[in-house]
């Protein structure tokens, strides 16, 4: 009998899956495989490139398919082709072509960048502006590129049609060292003869003002300028260049878009709209030449992160009215993005919306929003019926005010669109739990609202910015909820090109504040665990390589200030931040000693270190830094840990750092750290006590030391502290605080409290890995481990993910007094399965299935 035929599928260049244009020369090539045949393998593959008449082939002689190196000449600029694989697997049988994939140079040749910022003479600042220029184009064009970014937010128009559905672009990158580019092919909206193309701008982040307790000021720039350059190829080989700063570009400050702001908002006035502006033949008498900016400016990369996008609509879920009598919209789930409007009225009519994540005793809940006003207001040209929605600004809300709307409302004129970098979704989770339930779901809609660009804290208040600790505790469950891997690596580079000489990792990437370059354990260590991270989820060793540099330098920075002791002591912390044990207004105030967190985290560094130098060929390296290590756990255990094995702060957080990061290599001693972190639970009611260092790790902890039930226990609670406390308040998202809303419906008083905050998400991947069983074993999933821990508060749990190569998934469920395991293993990959009272094995991939005793004490 002949072996089933496989097929590929799957096909990606680099990160990106949503357009042909790729960032680099030498893009690294992925695909997957879908058989039915069992224990699949492949043996080899054949990558065929076909650029024009020409076509090349060249193979790939082992079972490699995640990340293979480009194997033909370097791509050029604007180059194009199409990419095809077959593979043929270890038991002889060999796949059809796949489909073609689209692969197009994203990026500029060297010294090819020659556009110059532009902008309109005397804006003021952060106020936006409309650009244009007229070209002609000559018959026969080939094609037609457009790369273009901004100091600020655009977007372009060709001929009054958008050349994109892209949002916030060019997006936030630390803008002082790295810039992005985007490319786009806008041949279909060009014709022979007079054509225009237009550009709006608002200043985004790169004018807005940064800063707590009203002390905001502009970082970067106060106006924002626009740079492109519109390459126009022939037929016969001949190219014209469209570029900014050339004669003919003209600017007005005059356009409907009249103020723009992160935190504040947008204001749209359509009595000023300029229909046809984008167009050739425009002229209104208002436009002034456009000034450019000769200054020496950073040329700008290709982007390489995903976009963002707007990417789903909800309708409104409730109108109510407020007991002050305001309209207040309610659309059921907390979400990131903006309105959209359908309204009529007269001419100068002014609808104001106002957003917020809650209510407070039946009114919109703005406090928490800080000094953001989060109010857009559009003003009507007067026309029969108009729509509009904000394009520049984003909101975190569930509940919208509404004033000033003319004549009756109707709920259906409104529509809540969700915004954030469009990744595609890998991950899921479900058991037979509604409210675990409800808590992955919440997982998920904070990590889309604080994937926005860059990963925020929060999408809400006056500050939205990239706090390394947030994604340091979040990378494994943004890993596998999403595809991540080109978005993080993105904002990676930005954290080492903000590094100091020193090695000092800022606590905020971008860093916009002065302050932020203090040394921060748990946040600066984002240097090392997130490249990690990455290598392990999806076997993006070139991270790992791209950021040892910066790795080694954070590491070696807080050895200095360990010094001899090999202790860091004495400096500023944020510990194990939001400890709900602090006071509302000090969430400085963590029970668990702030050195102690610092130190722990220094061994875990230099472990990470270690691993990263060795994984890379740098055995001197790993070797030096494991000593250092070595010296670390041993100065911890001397000033932290006494003979009895208790640690000097005696808290949940304490424990579960030492036994998750290996602070003792001794098992009688692990064992004792266990059985101490069960007795705190226990002794707390089953509540948390543990902030943003400690909560990602607890559950491991108490499985890991034998205290499943502990965990069980732990994670089911409801009363406050505990992950679903929130559930019962009906949260849509994860909180900042465990009780960012009070029992009696109050928001918490503390100055800081966000509802939308992804850290304390973190216990999603603790659900995958271990409530369901789905774990990487060998990096990018290229070997699994299936090992539930079956819990007593459930009757089944599922978690599925889409692997580098292919879906995985794991369902385990009570039935008839034991329980059925079943496991989907890729193709191209293996298992090692783990189930209670039984030996370990090795299985291959294909579907498996296995019955079991039910382990759970008093399983019926």
């Amino acid at each position: 009998m002949n072996p089933p035929h496989p097929s590929v599928h799957g096909l990606r260049a680099e990160y990106r899956t949503d357009a042909p244009f790729v960032g680099t020369s030498r893009p690294r090539l992925s695909w997957k495989t879908a058989t039915t045949a069992t224990n699949w393998t492949q043996a080899s593959a054949e990558i065929e490139w076909r650029r024009g008449d020409t076509t090349e082939t060249a193979r790939v002689e082992d079972a490699e398919s995640v990340f293979v190196a480009w194997p033909f000449a370097p791509l050029r600029a604007r180059e194009r082709g199409a990419l095809r694989v077959r593979v043929r697997g270890a038991d002889g049988a060999a796949s059809d072509w796949s489909a073609p994939l689209e692969i197009r140079a994203g990026f500029l040749a060297e010294g090819e960048w020659r556009a110059r910022f532009v902008s309109a003479p005397g804006a003021g600042p952060a106020q936006p502006v409309l650009l244009r220029r007229e070209f002609a184009v000559r018959e026969e064009l080939r094609a037609a590129t457009l790369y273009s970014t901004a100091r600020g937010l655009f977007q372009v128009e060709i001929g009054g049609t958008a050349v994109d559905d892209e949002r916030f672009k060019p997006g936030w990158t630390a803008y002082r060292q790295r810039l992005v580019h985007e490319t786009d092919d806008v041949t279909a909206l060009l014709a022979p003869g007079p054509n225009a193309i237009g550009a709006v701008l608002a200043g985004g982040w790169y004018t807005e003002r940064f800063g707590f307790h009203g002390d905001a000021e502009p970082f970067y720039g106060t106006h924002p300028a626009f740079a492109a350059q519109l390459v126009l190829e022939y037929e016969d080989g001949a190219t014209e260049l469209v570029a900014t700063g050339d004669d003919g570009w003209r600017a007005t400050t005059e356009g409907p878009l009249t103020a723009s702001g992160i935190y504040a908002g947008e204001s749209y006035d359509a009595r000023r709209a300029m229909p046809g502006w984008s167009s050739p033949g425009f002229d209104d008498g208002t436009w002034l030449d456009a000034e450019t900016d000769t200054a020496a400016a950073i040329v700008p990369v290709p982007r390489t992160a995903p976009p963002v996008r707007a990417t789903q609509e909800l309708p409104v879920a409730e109108v109510i009215t407020t007991p002050s009598g305001r309209t207040v919209l309610d659309f059921g789930q907390n979400l990131v993005g903006h309105l959209r409007l359908r309204v009529s009225g007269r001419a100068g009519d002014t609808v104001v919306l106002r957003h917020a994540e809650v209510l407070e005793h039946g009114e919109l809940g703005v406090r928490p929003l800080r000094h953001a006003a989060a109010t857009d207001r559009y003003t009507l040209a007067g026309n029969a019926i108009e729509t509009w929605e904000p394009v520049f600004t984003f909101h975190g809300f569930r509940y919208a005010e509404v004033d000033n709307w003319p004549g009756t409302f109707d709920p259906a004129d409104v529509t809540a669109v969700v915004v954030h970098s469009d990744m595609d979704r890998t991950g899921w989770f479900e058991s037979s739990h509604e409210q675990l339930n409800r808590l992955h779901e919440n997982v998920v809609w904070g990590m889309r609202g604080n994937f926005l660009s860059i990963p925020t804290d929060c999408p809400q208040r006056d500050e939205r910015l990239g706090w390394t600790g947030d994604i340091q505790v979040f990378a494994p469950t943004a890993s596998y909820l999403f595809d991540a891997d080109g978005f993080l690596a993105s904002w990676l580079e930005d954290l080492a090109l903000e590094q100091e000489a020193n090695g000092g990792v800022t606590f905020i990437v971008p860093n916009v504040l002065e302050w932020a370059k203090t040394p921060a354990a748990a946040w600066a260590d984002a240097a090392t665990v997130v490249p990690t991270v990455l290598f392990e989820r999806y076997g993006d060793r070139a991270v790992l390589q791209r950021q040892y540099p910066s790795m080694r330098g954070w590491v070696d920075q807080v050895a200095a200030l360990a010094g001899e002791r090999r202790l860091w002591e004495g400096d500023f912390q944020f510990g194990d931040w939001l400890d709900p044990n602090a006071p509302p207004h000090d969430p400085f105030q963590a029970r668990t000693e702030h050195d102690l967190v610092a130190s722990a985290y220094l061994f875990r560094s230099s472990r990470l270190v270690a691993e990263a130098a060795r994984l890379l060929g740098l055995d001197g390296d790993a070797a030096r830094y494991e000593a250092y290590a070595r010296e670390v756990r041993a100065a911890w255990l001397r000033e932290y840990v006494t003979p009895a094995g208790r640690i000097v702060s005696d808290t949940q957080t304490a424990y579960a750092l030492a036994i998750m990061f290996g602070l003792s290599a001794d098992p009688e001693l692990i064992g004792r750290f266990g059985a101490r972190l069960a007795a705190l639970v226990e002794r707390a009611g089953h509540r948390i006590g543990t902030g943003f260092v400690g909560t990602p790790l607890i559950q491991d902890a108490l499985v890991r030391t034998g205290h499943a039930d502990t965990a069980e226990a732990l994670l089911m609670q409801t009363g406050v502290p505990s992950w679903l406390y929130p559930v019962t308040m009906g949260a849509t998202t994860v909180w900042e605080r465990w009780d960012s809303m009070l029992e009696d419906g109050t928001i918490n008083p503390g100055e800081m409290t966000s509802f939308n905050h992804y850290a304390f998400g973190a216990i999603a991947d603790w659900l995958h890995r271990t409530a369901a069983g789905l774990a990487p074993l060998e990096p990018g999933y290229r070997r699994l481990l299936v090992a539930p821990v079956p819990l007593a508060g459930l009757d089944w749990a599922a978690a599925a993910h889409e692997t580098p190569y292919g879906r995985a998934a794991v369902r385990w469920e009570a039935a008839d007094g034991g329980l059925v395991v079943r496991a989907t293993v890729p193709p191209n990959t293996s298992a090692r399965v783990v189930l209670p009272d039984r030996a370990p094995e090795e299985v291959g991939s294909g579907e498996h299935a296995w019955t079991i005793a039910d382990p759970r004490a008093g399983a019926v």
